[in-house]
């Protein structure tokens, strides 16, 4: 049993759903995270309260996407250069 013939076998309406599942988890958990990260990274230090608030409560709505990715970004400071 192939992957096309077992695509025919399921109806349609079942393959959009699972389309939409795929695409709602990919902007949850990759797309939305990565823009977040991005965001706060440029504008961390120029933030004004409202928009830190709103930050705040992306990254507690977000946060699976962000933890799965917390281990691979760093944003630390470069600090003064050698010592």
């Amino acid at each position: 049993m192939d992957l096309s013939s077992l695509l025919h076998q399921v109806p349609q309406d079942t393959l959009l759903v699972l389309l939409a599942y795929v695409a709602l988890g990919g902007l949850y958990l990759v797309v939305i995270p990565l823009a977040l990260f991005a965001w706060m990274n440029q504008r961390w230090h120029r933030m004004g309260k409202l928009e830190r608030l709103g930050i705040y409560g992306m990254v507690f709505f977000f946060f699976p996407g962000l933890i799965l990715f917390a281990p691979f970004l760093n944003f630390r400071l470069s600090g003064q250069g050698d010592v």
